[in-house]
């Protein structure tokens, strides 16, 4: 077995040249000659999805097409509405790279990248709420909506002792769910809750934020050099500047670059 290139080392041979990539790496994130890319439209910190065209765009794209060209092969974008699907199509392989939030759950099936961007998790309760700051949210009586599957949704299901967890089908509908249903508290990505706040009326965020996401690149598990070389070609995007100026172009708040990975 040959000894693996230490993450440092292929990060700096990106460029200078660790130029000829890996077979192995290749028909791994990219089996047939394409590379299959989940994208979860569901965060619209990582992507959005024109409703008329069906047609993908955002940072996670924007890195996509990036790792594609490198590797010289096509990409073809796998969308899926929420971070919960993208985790379950792991289990029938139904694409090569993923982003998705990094937890330890996920880790059976997802070989993680270090983070390339961190964002938060926020609360939002209606104003008439007597719930004042994020301690008052566990609280027996109060009923907390998340996305399914979400890491949102992984994160509470630890952490909430007192407080009842009600799931919506996706993320983006967390809002609607917790209007038409009357529920106390709405959780989720903080961007995603600032926009619905300004879509609806009744309604105040909580100050701070109950958690952060740290978002990463992921290929399938029993893909090691596959994931080697994932890992190194984000340290590079951070530290190039590529996914900065990938937020500055779509014009993304609440997200802040990860710092180098270890």
């Amino acid at each position: 077995m040959k000894p693996r290139l230490p993450l440092a080392l292929c990060t700096l041979a990106f460029a200078a040249g660790c130029a000829s990539i890996p077979p192995a790496a290749m028909s791994e994130l990219a089996p047939g000659g394409k590379m299959r890319a989940a994208i979860n439209y569901g965060n619209p910190i990582l992507a959005a999805r024109n409703a008329a065209t069906g047609e993908v765009s955002g940072v996670s794209v924007d890195l996509a097409r990036e790792l594609a060209r490198r590797l010289g092969v096509a990409v073809e974008f796998v969308p899926y509405p929420a971070a919960g699907r993208v985790v379950d199509a792991a289990k029938t392989r139904s694409w090569d790279i993923a982003f998705v939030a990094i937890d330890p759950l996920r880790a059976q099936d997802i070989a993680y990248s270090p983070p390339y961007v961190v964002i938060e998790g926020a609360y939002m309760v209606h104003n008439e709420s007597p719930i004042r700051n994020n301690v008052e949210v566990d609280r027996a009586g109060n009923r907390v909506v998340v996305g399914k599957g979400s890491a949102y949704d992984l994160y509470l299901s630890r952490e909430i002792k007192a407080a009842t967890l009600v799931r919506s089908p996706t993320s983006p509908g967390v809002v609607d769910q917790f209007l038409a249903e009357k529920l106390e508290v709405a959780a989720g990505v903080r961007q995603q809750l600032e926009m619905d706040a300004k879509r609806v009326s009744g309604v105040r965020m909580l100050e701070g934020r109950f958690m952060v996401i740290n978002q990463a690149m992921g290929t399938l598990q029993g893909r090691p050099a596959g994931a080697q070389y994932l890992s190194a070609f984000v340290e590079e995007m951070k530290a190039s500047g590529f996914v900065a100026e990938a937020l500055k172009r779509h014009r993304i708040e609440g997200a802040a670059v990860a710092p180098p990975g270890r």
